[in-house]
């Protein structure tokens, strides 16, 4: 699908809407990047499909590659999902011949999970992806434009970081 046809599916798209709920009016911004987060995740995961991967398992093996072998429950942390849904990607991933788990030999309690050889052919592929999805994602905006973006989406991020810090 070329660039034209994915914008016209996505005015198509009753979720692509500038119309701003009368609950939501109060917030904006969060609702804004609520249906961005949401149309992105769907975009990376149409973009990744083809390799074989679940939409999230993508950042379990960029973790898994960047840091190598880390304890299961480290690796839950780092990917802030919920347990059971980590042990289903890892099961999955597992089954797929991209990872390994193993006692740890530390600390026989724990798991240690690892990114498989086999698993490398994946990571052009994810590059490929995200690279595309950058270019999906920013298209229209110049090189400026794009470094203010994510000079105010760090702000965001480092404003609900020390939020959840404060609750947790």
């Amino acid at each position: 699908m070329s660039a034209t046809q994915e914008v016209a599916a996505a005015q198509a798209d009753p979720a692509c809407t500038d119309k701003l709920p009368s609950a939501a009016r109060g917030g904006p911004v969060s609702h804004a990047i609520s249906r961005v987060a949401r149309l992105h995740r769907t975009t990376a995961g149409r973009l990744l499909r083809g390799s074989g991967l679940y939409p999230g398992q993508e950042f379990v093996m960029m973790h898994l590659w960047d840091q190598g072998p880390v304890r299961q429950s480290d690796l839950i942390k780092a990917v802030e999902l919920d347990p059971s849904t980590v042990t289903k990607m890892l099961q999955r991933l597992e089954q797929a011949g991209h990872v390994t788990r193993s006692t740890d030999p530390k600390d026989r309690r724990a798991v240690l999970v690892e990114a498989t050889e086999q698993s490398c052919g994946l990571l052009d592929e994810i590059t490929r992806a995200w690279a595309g999805l950058e270019e999906h994602t920013l298209a229209g905006l110049s090189p400026a434009e794009r470094t203010q973006l994510v000079a105010l989406l760090s702000r965001v991020e480092a404003n609900l970081c020390t939020e959840s810090e404060g609750t947790t």
